[in-house]
């Protein structure tokens, strides 16, 4: 079609390739407008219908992997948007957070008087944010990515308004989040500087028609530098860690879940987009920072956890440390970028997401329904003859500990395996041992907190609030999110073959 002068004709879009973006904005719009104009409605309906809205993108989804797989990837409105199955697989490990965590909510946000779709909204409103980040072919896009995903988790973090731990939480998170994000934007405009384009497919024609021999690129590097110093803060990495413990600390518990399960995906969906793809040309330049982030997201995320006495602060300093393990994957991924053999970095990396996803929203679901009404029984003290009260509870939780300590026949152990494989396979020996080191500290924490629940005696003070705390928090939803979780875990662990299959699609990016 040939534009006469003054008209306006504006990109293909894709609707169907969208979809499931477009179902969880409108199923977001479809809970603040019905959630406005209706009485209150029923008990979980928020959460069943927030799960029933993931699901459905989720199979869309599922769908589209399969015909991406006959057609081939391609690229969205303006090419700003990829559409290939590292975005699906992306977009389907979201979606299953949002379903987990909207039924782990459910009860905890009745119990907390926070009851309501606003809460559900800003779950699907974060996740669309995610979505867009995996899948951004701009880095504009990307930036829009981020932000709608942050502000929706700052505003997360500090709604429990009864508790100055919340709000505190919060505050921390915007605060700090507002320099991430600057140093991001800053980073992006370099790019821009250096290579006249925002757009990943431009940059990537550019470097290769002009790759400078000379090495005067300091604008490039400079720009490099500055989004690593914003993506690393959103995942959690080592030095950019500082506000992970208190902020997981003060959220609500789901809230938590939701920041380490969707909010790290989306953030390492970006990384992969913005190093592996769109800067493998400098991949001798980033890939040694990646090392340095691993190691030491290891070290100090498992040698921390170990001292802390707050179970949501463990978890926390867990998180950085199992994002140091992600980071062994995009390390061994450095080694291929650009080439035609990628190797084993990104499918050990989205294995490893979702794998981690399922059991951290586990983890924090059994907090959830632990704690008091008042979200604060969450010690180690707390847990000491947990076994005794609810042992089956105490059951799940020690699947999702030994997952996360890499126990075989558990999700973990595939996935820890997985990215070590893909180290040594690169030949980087000395990070892979490193990660088995930082394991096997890390385990020491899980084992701790396992002897504690099932083999330590409760203070009866203690023992008596827990339980009664926990006797207000028998409800079908999170009793099953969190078996889902443990099944899933356990299920990965046993029979990993059609999801290492399916992870060894996502190699495949889309391009001009």
């Amino acid at each position: 079609m040939i534009a006469q002068a003054g008209e306006f004709v504006g990109p293909d879009v894709g609707w169907w390739a969208l979809s499931p973006l477009l179902v969880l904005v409108g199923g977001a719009l479809f809970l603040l407008v019905a959630g406005a104009v209706t009485p209150p409605w029923p008990k979980s309906a928020y959460a069943v219908t927030t799960t029933l809205i993931a699901a459905g993108a989720a199979v869309l989804a599922v769908i589209q992997w399969q015909q991406i797989r006959d057609d081939g990837p391609s690229l969205l409105v303006g090419d700003a948007i990829a559409y290939d199955q590292t975005s699906v697989f992306f977009t389907v490990t979201i979606c299953a957070s949002v379903g987990l965590v909207a039924l782990l909510s459910d009860d905890f946000l009745r119990r907390h008087a926070l009851d309501g779709p606003e809460f559900y909204a800003l779950y699907l409103v974060a996740a669309t944010g995610g979505i867009v980040m995996a899948s951004a072919n701009d880095l504009i896009v990307l930036f829009l990515g981020v932000e709608t995903l942050s502000l929706a988790l700052y505003v997360l973090a500090a709604a429990d308004r009864r508790r100055t731990k919340s709000q505190e939480s919060g505050l921390k998170y915007f605060v700090l989040g507002g320099f991430s994000s600057a140093c991001l934007l800053y980073g992006i405009a370099l790019v821009y500087g250096a290579t006249g384009s925002t757009n990943i497919s431009g940059m990537v024609e550019y470097l290769q028609a002009t790759v400078p021999l000379d090495r005067q690129d300091a604008l490039m590097l400079a720009g490099i530098a500055l989004l690593m110093v914003g993506l690393g803060f959103k995942v959690a990495a080592a030095p950019f860690h500082v506000w992970t413990p208190d902020v997981y600390q003060g959220a609500p518990s789901p809230v938590s879940a939701f920041m380490a399960s969707a909010g790290k995906v989306a953030a390492f969906g970006a990384i992969v987009r913005v190093l592996v793809v769109g800067l493998p040309f400098y991949r001798d330049d980033w890939r040694p920072v990646v090392w340095v982030l691993a190691v030491a997201s290891m070290v100090i995320g498992s040698v921390l956890a170990v001292v802390q006495h707050d179970i949501k602060r463990l978890l926390a300093y867990s998180s950085i440390s199992h994002a140091g393990f992600v980071l062994v994957g995009i390390e061994a991924a450095a080694h291929q970028a650009g080439g035609a053999e990628l190797g084993r970095g990104i499918p050990s990396v989205g294995v490893y997401l979702l794998a981690y996803s399922v059991m951290v929203i586990g983890s924090f679901g059994v907090v959830a329904i632990a704690s008091r009404s008042d979200d604060e029984a969450t010690t180690l003290d707390s847990f000491r003859g947990f076994a005794s009260r609810r042992p089956a509870l105490a059951v799940a939780f020690t699947v999702f500990l030994l997952a996360q300590a890499g126990v075989p026949f558990t999700s973990g152990f595939i996935a820890k395996f997985g990215v070590i494989q893909a180290a040594v396979e690169e030949r980087s020996y000395a990070i892979a041992v490193i990660a088995m080191v930082a394991s096997v500290i890390a385990a020491f924490l899980y084992l701790r907190i396992i002897v504690s629940m099932w083999m330590g005696d409760a203070d009866a003070d203690v023992g008596d609030v827990a339980l009664a705390g926990a006797g207000r928090s028998r409800t079908w939803s999170g009793s099953m999110a969190i078996g889902l979780a443990a099944l899933f875990t356990i299920a990965i662990g046993v029979v990993p073959g059609w999801l290492l299959e399916a992870a060894d699609s996502i190699t495949g990016y889309a391009s001009r």
